[in-house]
């Protein structure tokens, strides 16, 4: 059973916290769901569009359009489990790259606070549009750099020699 929400649509379901925090989802059948997690269809270029609220097996319950749809009750849940769920820390500025050769460490500034990441090879380097990027580290944390032409002139130059 999956439901698609739309801005006139109020849902058939009900989105609460279980006694251990977990998120519940109640169907309109009354059937129960522990665990739910919803999971964004474009968590970097289009992050309030396109969520999913899925079971423990990866089963969609619910597909959600946006989350400016959402009554503002079930829209905190979602929103506090996206805050624990996902952590993709934006690089702000490239103070040291330790080699141009990989595995290299890179010190950064990110909107989360100072960070060093191990890039292990070129190929953790993504595009995922002209000026956006996205870095796997050793440890398969992602950070994102939003927008390269907005980083200082340092920054750019670090990062030209591995792109």
């Amino acid at each position: 059973m999956i439901e698609t929400l739309t801005s006139e649509f109020t849902p058939d379901f009900i989105l609460r916290r279980n006694p251990s925090g977990r998120l519940q989802f109640t169907a309109c059948n009354n059937t129960i769901y522990d665990g739910v997690y919803p999971v964004r269809a474009f968590p970097v270029s289009a992050p309030e569009e396109g969520l999913s609220l899925v079971n423990q097996e990866g089963h969609e319950l619910a597909w959600i359009n946006r989350l400016s749809d959402l009554p503002v009750e079930v829209r905190t849940l979602i929103e506090e489990e996206l805050v624990q769920r996902e952590f993709m820390p934006e690089i702000l500025r490239i103070n040291h790259v330790s080699s141009f050769a990989t595995p290299s460490a890179w010190e950064v500034e990110t909107d989360r606070g100072e960070a060093l990441l191990i890039l292990k090879t070129e190929d953790h380097i993504r595009r995922l549009a002209h000026s956006c990027l996205l870095i796997s580290d050793n440890h398969g944390v992602n950070f994102l750099i939003r927008e390269i032409d907005q980083m200082d002139n340092h920054s750019r130059k670090l990062l030209d020699r591995f792109l």
